[in-house]
């Protein structure tokens, strides 16, 4: 029980309250009233768990006539209106003695779901990175070489490709949100159980394909969230905010993987990162049983609708694959140019993140600390990039700039800046060995603007319809990281060449997928629904 108290600002001010009359005392009375002058009042909620109160109304007595009575009434609206006002720092001040704290469980529901997916996503690419720094000592100590280890290595994307489509429908049907928490605590349980099974390849394998699995439905679970609960014009900050945590764990995994591994074990950074998805997937059920209590509370009538939520769409799971206009899809321009510069992307981006470390090792002659602390930089300029890209575009669009001209500006730059500065650092120039890591980290860091591109264009065409249509391009999108980390294996065995293994496939990727971008691409939106 909440006790509300009116005070007014200064002791000048005067008012008191009468105990309820009945009508006929209040039309009889010849002086029930006394004028009094109304400043700003300021609303102190005070907690009141023992004192038991009955329900009263409450006469302000104001004036002598009935004239005066109707200005009082109004000064009283006015000074609701100027309390009100001030309501969040008396509010904010009785947090800490009411015990509403912290802060931000008064943020908006939906900052905090991107908050929480974004830190989802950080833990995501923990996990993934931490392979291409283990996969060295791995492979001295099981005896395995450059093609064996780009096969374990892209064993993750073959669980990644298949669990596309399939996460961006379970979104639909269930909500992102909830097809998250679930892939995070499958891939966080796979993740610890690499190490048991590292010595046995059959099952080394499963686990990555399960650890695929379980990162491959994030991108369409966060899609859909972002669809349903973001406006347009901060839709290139969400995105970016939320797969900016892929650059983020990036840093992070490479940053703490190699003195892990050196004092620990190689098998550390497997448990330690697993064990962080699994703390993440439980503090999100107390976020999300506060939420819903909450929820509960404040919009009573709105409870039958959510227990009633799981059975709607278990029914709507036979009828839903149905509905998806999926032929629409792939009469689209759009929707190809969308599935072509998403593969093209990809296969750079995951090259990269699995062989650089190699790389740097081989190329540099670094140690394993020092090749991870070289890896870390473009993931690292990655982040400043992202946030620079998408306050660009939201601000562009904002200003009345076509959604479609946007997009396609981010995307060039994405695809058109690695392919310059891979082709420089695959020339024989002459240049030392840090002025290719610096080509390639601003290279593979403006690649985010895509963040802006590609990844905005899925909402922008379908919201209704943006998981699965992520779920789709996502689906081609980790072909290259099946096909392409175990070919730059193969052809670094065949030629030793890093220029022929590593760049000259990528630098052919994003000149072709600009051109088809350019020309293709769209951010209309579209009712495939109708189309079908």
């Amino acid at each position: 029980m909440t006790i509300i108290t009116l005070k007014p600002h200064n002791s000048k001010s005067s008012c008191f309250f009468t105990q309820p009359q009945t009508q006929n005392q209040i039309t009889n009375s010849h002086n029930p009233f006394i004028k009094t002058t109304f400043q700003r009042f300021h609303f102190h909620f005070t907690p009141s768990k023992l004192i038991h109160r009955t329900k009263q109304r409450t006469v302000v007595s104001c004036s002598n006539t009935q004239q005066d009575i109707k200005e009082t009434h109004n000064k009283l609206s006015k000074t609701k209106i100027n309390a009100l006002s001030d309501l969040d720092d008396d509010v904010e001040l009785e947090q800490h003695l009411s015990g509403n704290w912290p802060s931000w469980k008064n943020l908006p529901l939906r900052y905090k779901l991107i908050g929480t997916t974004s830190l989802a996503f950080v833990i995501c690419n923990m996990d993934k990175v931490n392979l291409s720094i283990a996969i060295i000592p791995m492979s001295h100590q099981f005896g395995w070489n450059s093609s064996t280890a780009g096969l374990v290595q892209s064993s993750f994307f073959w669980g990644y490709a298949l669990s596309q489509l399939p996460g961006g429908w379970l979104a639909k049907i269930f909500g992102g949100r909830n097809v998250l928490v679930v892939g995070v605590l499958i891939w966080s349980v796979a993740t610890a159980l690499v190490p048991f099974l590292a010595g046995y390849m059959p099952g080394l394998i499963l686990t990555r394909i399960l650890v695929g699995i379980g990162e491959g439905v994030s991108p369409s679970a966060a899609t859909d969230l972002i669809a349903r609960s973001i406006p347009l014009e901060e839709r290139s900050r969400a995105v970016a905010f939320v797969f900016g945590g892929l650059s983020v764990g990036s840093v992070l995994g490479l940053l703490f993987a190699p003195p892990l591994i050196q004092s620990i074990g190689w098998e550390s950074v497997f448990y330690i990162f697993g064990l962080l998805g699994i703390a993440w997937f439980i503090g999100f059920q107390f976020l999300e049983e506060g939420e819903t209590r909450l929820a509960a509370e404040s919009f009573s009538p709105a409870q039958g609708n959510m227990t009633q939520s799981w059975q709607t769409s278990l029914k709507e799971m036979n009828s839903s694959l149905k509905d998806v206009p999926w032929k629409a899809f792939f009469q689209s321009r759009a929707v190809w140019a969308m599935i072509y510069a998403h593969f093209c992307g990809s296969w750079g981006h995951y090259t990269c993140l699995s062989w650089l470390p190699t790389y740097f090792s081989q190329e540099l002659d670094l140690n394993l600390t020092e090749a991870a602390w070289v890896s870390i930089l473009p993931p690292l300029a990655s982040i400043f990039v992202t946030s620079i890209a998408s306050q660009l575009a939201d601000s562009l669009i904002s200003k009345g700039v076509e959604t479609t001209t946007v997009r396609k500006i981010c995307q060039s730059i994405a695809f058109l800046s690695p392919a310059l500065c891979m082709t420089l650092a695959s020339l024989d120039l002459g240049l030392p060995p840090w002025e290719m890591v610096g080509l390639l980290t601003g290279g593979l860091a403006l690649s985010s603007f895509a963040l802006s591109g590609l990844y905005c264009t899925h909402q922008d065409i379908s919201p209704e319809y943006a998981s699965i249509l992520l779920g789709i391009t996502n689906t081609v999108g980790a072909v290259p990281g099946i096909v392409g980390v175990a070919l730059t294996g193969y052809l670094l065995d065949m030629t030793h060449s890093w220029s022929i293994s590593l760049y000259a496939p990528s630098i052919f990727f994003y000149l072709s997928g600009t051109a088809v971008w350019l020309v293709f691409a769209s951010s209309k939106p579209q009712s495939f629904s109708e189309e079908n």
